[in-house]
């Protein structure tokens, strides 16, 4: 690697590390002040390795008030509208982002995502692509799936609520108001999916993804989890698991034979 390369990179690191600390120690105070903001589930976190972190998406302050939340650095995909945004673009930089563009099969993206995670990083990511217009949870784009499933990374899911109601959030604002809104950002333990059993039938990207949401579902108020709830409130019918990493397989298996039942097992 020649020396103006390796130099670039350094900068690089120390941009990043300086946005981590300056959301920490600066930011998230301020966040707790101003946005009432709550934290459950920080010991979820992973120490250190990779995390696949999943969340739902509310508000433009999402991101930063979740990179703040992080115990360690992490990197958050973000759509290339909004490194052309003055200000903005410099921020989505400067807290350690990455660009993908949602309209095609960002590959550079996914690859750049999986590097992130082959280094031991937390990625996050906003499966819904956008923010929900009306607080509830959206149909997710299975490329979150893909990336799971390539990296076999532990996926850390996090619900966030409340961002709804703080002002300025263009045309997807939700009864915003001046008082002071009170936000939770909740996060549940990592799981991980499991491998498909010999002899069947890998679940498709779709149902993979569903399977992941539904972790994020199941942290929020029913009435956020919008095209989720039922995969929440009624496992046995959706395929959805009912808590963790075990029943993760478990539905992952109902996925791959279609719901039928394996006649070696018992019951």
């Amino acid at each position: 690697m020649e020396i103006s390369e390796a130099l670039r990179r350094l900068r690089q690191r120390r941009f990043k590390s300086v946005g981590f600390w300056y959301a920490r120690v600066i930011m998230l105070p301020i966040f707790k002040f101003i946005f009432g903001m709550r934290i459950e589930g920080l010991e979820n976190i992973p120490k250190s390795g990779p995390a696949l972190l999943i969340s739902n998406h509310l508000h433009n302050v999402d991101p930063i008030l979740l990179y703040a939340v992080l115990i360690r650095p992490g990197r958050f995909m973000a759509k290339k509208e909004v490194f052309s945004v003055p200000v903005i673009g410099w921020l989505a930089k400067f807290f350690a982002a990455f660009p993908v563009d949602r309209g095609n099969a960002d590959r550079a993206a996914l690859r750049l995502a999986e590097k992130h995670l082959a280094n031991g990083k937390i990625v996050g990511i906003f499966p819904e692509g956008t923010r929900s217009p009306d607080a509830t949870m959206q149909e997710a784009y299975p490329g979150v799936a893909m990336i799971a499933v390539r990296s076999g990374a532990p996926i850390l899911p996090v619900a966030i609520f409340g961002t709804e109601r703080i002002p300025f959030n263009g045309k997807k604002g939700r009864g915003q108001t001046w008082r002071r809104p009170r936000v939770i950002v909740r996060i549940g333990p990592t799981f991980n999916l499991p491998e498909t059993p010999p002899g069947q039938r890998r679940p498709g990207l779709p149902a993979v993804t569903n399977l992941m949401m539904t972790e994020v579902a199941r942290l929020l108020p029913p009435e956020y989890r919008g095209v989720y709830a039922d995969a929440v409130e009624k496992p046995e019918q959706s395929g959805s698991p009912k808590h963790g990493a075990a029943s993760v397989a478990e539905a992952a298996e109902t996925a791959a034979t279609g719901g039928r039942k394996d006649p070696s097992s018992n019951g």
